[in-house]
């Protein structure tokens, strides 16, 4: 179990690395392709179109190869892409590339968070949030790496190291060996989590019920809105601070390394937090703090102020998605084989069309006006989170905890 969760953080890594390696560089490769920020959301609707594509496609993908099979694929996949990006090839082959570097990083984080949320049975949100800390370090180095690799004229160099660690997890998943669990990872089948009674029925594909339909659809709403946001935030932040606060491009670029800093930071807590003070009573708090935090942010005019609330964003953010993932398939028991790559598709959606819509208020409306619109996605957010807060079935948990 322990090889698994490890690889799995190995993957999550390479996945933050891959997921805001565009964003951080986004000013210079616009400028080196002399294309508007709006072309700059289009790009990054295209790779989450490709996410997207790359979650949906990983079941019949899982049933053909298996799930470490598919693994193996979409890292590949994801390490060509990278490769490619290099080059820098005409801008309607950058489409291209995109897809495929969606579709590559997009099906290993459904197959691994579906692995891990269906295999650990116990401290499920611990695990998970394990992953994410991983997540956020990639996140946090990439911008860091390329602010560097920006000063001394490098930039295009920050695509490498995608593929760098890419062929890296390749080929420890190719070479690893997971005892009991290697039966989970060759399955080419949905399976029911891993019990001490061996049974070799399937899972329904959509095994929900009742109640459970309104719960899916708060749910799929919730994680449109969520990764929307945060790839909104992770993909313009440093353009908003270059228009808002005349940043230099560099200096800019470090604002997306102090929110994953933050991140990955709050992840180190979230998920015992999360465990003590209930999965919902997490959600709803840190939605309203991001509300918040966003709310406050079009009317920051100076630097250090503007660098402490993305900080605080990052530490109030840093658990949503992967406690919420639990959340919702606690909240729906039974359904733990479905519910994480629905969830993680609606994400891979919201991410592909919010940016796409951000990308166009920073070419139509002032910095501040753009930022107003993340506050007003957050309050979304939170209204969703207190719909959920308010559903109560008989079990919505791992364990007994009153209040979860």
């Amino acid at each position: 179990m322990k090889k698994l969760i490890w690889l799995g953080c190995l993957s999550y890594f390479v996945i933050g690395l891959a997921h805001v390696v565009l964003g951080s560089i986004l000013p210079v490769l616009l400028e080196h392709y002399d294309q508007s920020y709006s072309a700059g959301g289009q790009l990054i609707f295209t790779q989450f179109a490709g996410f997207l594509a790359g979650v949906l496609i990983s079941p019949f993908l899982n049933r053909r190869f298996g799930k470490r099979g598919g693994i193996l694929i979409a890292t590949a996949l994801l390490l060509v892409a990278e490769v490619a990006y290099t080059f820098l090839p005409p801008w309607g082959w950058m489409y291209v590339i995109a897809v495929a570097a969606g579709f590559g990083f997009g099906m290993v984080e459904a197959v691994i968070g579906t692995v891990i949320i269906a295999a650990v049975t116990e401290g499920t949100a611990v695990a998970m949030s394990r992953l994410e800390v991983l997540f956020g370090v990639g996140a946090l180095l990439m911008p860091l790496i390329s602010s560097g690799l920006i000063a001394f004229g490098w930039w295009k160099l920050s695509f490498l190291i995608v593929a760098a660690f890419s062929l890296v997890a390749l080929i420890f998943w190719s070479k690893g060996r997971f005892g009991k669990l290697q039966s989970l990872l060759d399955d080419r089948g949905p399976r029911r989590p891993v019990t001490n009674e061996t049974s070799d029925s399937h899972t329904p594909r959509f095994p929900y019920k009742g109640k459970q339909w309104f719960i899916l659809g708060i749910f799929i709403v919730f994680f449109f809105i969520y990764v929307g946001t945060e790839m909104s935030l992770v993909n313009f932040m440093p353009a908003i601070f270059i228009a808002k606060l005349g940043m230099s491009e560099s200096g800019a670029a470090l604002t997306v390394t102090c929110f994953w800093l933050a991140m990955s930071i709050g992840r180190l807590f979230a998920g015992v937090l999360a465990e003590k003070i209930s999965y919902r009573v997490y959600v709803l708090g840190s939605c309203l703090l991001t509300v918040v935090l966003l709310a406050l942010f079009p009317f920051t005019e100076h630097h250090l102020v503007a660098f402490i609330i993305i900080i605080l964003l990052g530490l109030f953010m840093s658990g949503l998605f992967s406690i919420a993932l639990v959340f919702s398939s606690k909240l729906m028991p039974g359904t733990e084989e479905s519910t994480p790559s629905i969830m993680i598709a609606s994400g891979g959606i919201g991410g592909a069309i919010l940016p796409l819509l951000t990308g166009w208020s920073m070419d139509h409306l002032q910095a501040a006006q753009t930022a107003g619109l993340l506050a007003a996605f957050a309050t979304v957010l939170f209204l969703l989170s207190i719909a959920a807060w308010r559903i109560r079935p008989g079990r919505d948990s791992g364990h007994t905890t009153p209040g979860h």
